[in-house]
């Protein structure tokens, strides 16, 4: 037969003509520049102009793909959100800059994913052992990379689980864990995918234990301990300590060291939390709050979030990377593993697997994250990120302070990183009911009529404007019209008035 079932030739559906990749990458590159350099407050008023490509049926017939460009640059793009707002401080996470983002593109193609020994398989692990360099960690300590925090979270707590009952003499990850009652221990501050972790590692979301925090919202080690002494009295298993290294609610970072004393002292895995705050550790004035950063068995940072990587990449450094083969391997394929040599050549053929990445985690085919982080590092250096992370800080603890001497304003935490918590409370007439509600109304006036786009939060009761300052596009222009703007929107709301 010539390839279809009647035996006739058949052209393939795909046109090699099509592969005009330099003229059209560069087509998407000046459109891209120019969303970055020209942000529209309000994307949403070309609504009626993309819309109904969300509600097209199916394509039943190929389309030329300068048409497929054209609808990227003149409906998609444009209207695809504010992420890359030099006033986009929303979460953590924002958009990349040049280098990652270039860097990412080319792998796309050049090395779509990370397994087999080549160039960008050696890049994944160079670029992991910069970031535990960088970071302060011990040489020991090797990563992984996953798509984001909460798969990182996920690594690392199966880690947690699979050394806890090894303890005991058993293999969760062969056998399971039923019949035996479980804890992770954390503080309200904890990001909630150690509660999506606790789910899918059949340890349950109902034994994730809250310890209470201080007035500075870290957690109280006196309670913590008190909690697993408890747990272990009654039969309970103490999986994991979590502990925050940059909270993502509030930016609060936990007494490490003596969070690691309280979980080792009684042979529990002690875990930190980093996808947003690890790279404050760069910040030489923060650095004495990461004392006991070296003490962790597992701690994960998100490279797309205060690093500016494409969104997707986490990152999980574990003391022993061993054990995630036992918590996580998924045994051989003979298709897989047996379609290489493993002969001790080195090539970009199937001479070698490489690191085995895909009996890590929970990912087998996964991309070349590791050339993205690789390219930060090289387009920044040392220098570059440190110079980034500290005036983030800057940032929020001018904001702070900033609020805390303006008598219409009230800052709600004195920040460890980059977070400031702030809010309007005008001549002090209103109750914290009505404050909060003045609030909410400020919020969403900032977001659909200024270039701000904070998020909020509630901290001690109290309903805040949360700008979160890692955008590498950031200025101090903008800083500094932010919390004016906020007051004039305070006072209008206040007197009920609207422009």
């Amino acid at each position: 037969m010539d390839g279809t079932m009647d035996g006739t030739k058949a052209e393939s559906a795909y046109y090699p003509e099509s592969e005009r990749l330099a003229e059209l990458l560069a087509r998407i590159g000046a459109s891209l520049d120019d969303k970055v350099r020209n942000p529209p407050i309000d994307p949403y008023l070309t609504r009626a102009q993309w819309e109904h490509l969300a509600h097209e049926p199916v394509p039943l017939t190929p389309a030329p793909v300068d048409e497929l460009v054209d609808e990227l640059i003149s409906l998609l793009i444009p209207n695809g959100g504010r992420v890359s707002d030099p006033g986009f401080w929303a979460f953590v996470t924002t958009a990349p800059t040049t280098a990652p983002l270039v860097a990412a593109t080319a792998a796309a193609l050049g090395a779509p994913v990370r397994y087999g020994f080549q160039a960008v398989n050696a890049i994944e692990e160079r670029s992991l052992e910069w970031l535990g360099e960088i970071f302060g960690l011990p040489a020991h300590m090797k990563g992984l990379y996953s798509s984001g925090g909460s798969s990182a979270n996920i690594v690392a707590m199966g880690a947690a689980r699979q050394h806890a009952f090894e303890a005991r003499g058993l293999d969760p990850a062969r056998d399971g864990v039923t019949g035996t009652p479980c804890a992770f221990y954390v503080s309200p501050e904890t990001h909630h995918t150690i509660l999506r972790a606790a789910a899918v590692l059949g340890i349950g979301r109902s034994s994730v234990r809250e310890i209470p925090v201080d007035d500075n919202l870290h957690i109280r080690t006196d309670l913590l301990a008190e909690a697993i002494d408890a747990d272990i009295a009654a039969g309970v298993l103490p999986i994991a300590v979590i502990a925050n290294a940059g909270a993502t609610n509030t930016g609060t970072i936990d007494p490490l060291r003596a969070v690691a004393t309280v979980a080792h002292d009684r042979g529990v895995w002690f875990h930190i939390d980093g996808a947003y705050g690890l790279p404050g550790y760069l910040d030489e004035r923060v650095r004495p709050k990461y004392d006991g950063l070296e003490l962790a068995d597992s701690i994960i940072v998100d490279p797309h979030k205060w690093l500016s990587a494409p969104a997707g990449i986490g990152v999980t450094f574990v003391r022993d990377r061993t054990i995630l083969l036992r918590a996580f391997t998924q045994g051989p394929a003979d298709y897989l593993e047996g379609s290489f040599a493993d002969d001790g050549r080195i090539g970009v053929s199937l001479d070698s697997p490489g690191i085995p990445y895909g009996d890590f985690g929970l990912e087998l085919t996964a991309p070349s994250r590791g050339i993205q982080v690789w390219a930060i590092l090289r387009e920044q250096g040392v220098s570059g990120l440190t110079e980034r992370i500290r005036r983030d800080n800057d940032f929020a603890t001018y904001v702070a302070r900033t609020a805390t001497d303006d008598p219409r304003l009230e800052s709600l935490t004195n920040p460890d990183l980059s977070v400031a918590c702030i809010r309007y409370i005008g001549d002090g007439s209103h109750s914290n009911d009505e404050l909060n509600e003045l609030n909410r109304r400020i919020h969403r006036r900032l977001v659909r009529e200024t270039e701000f786009l904070p998020s909020t939060t509630v901290v001690k009761g109290a309903y805040t404007i949360r700008p979160c300052f890692i955008s590498p596009r950031a200025t101090w222009p903008l800083i500094e019209a932010f919390l004016p703007t906020v007051v004039r929107l305070g006072d209008e709301e206040a007197a009920g008035s609207m422009p």
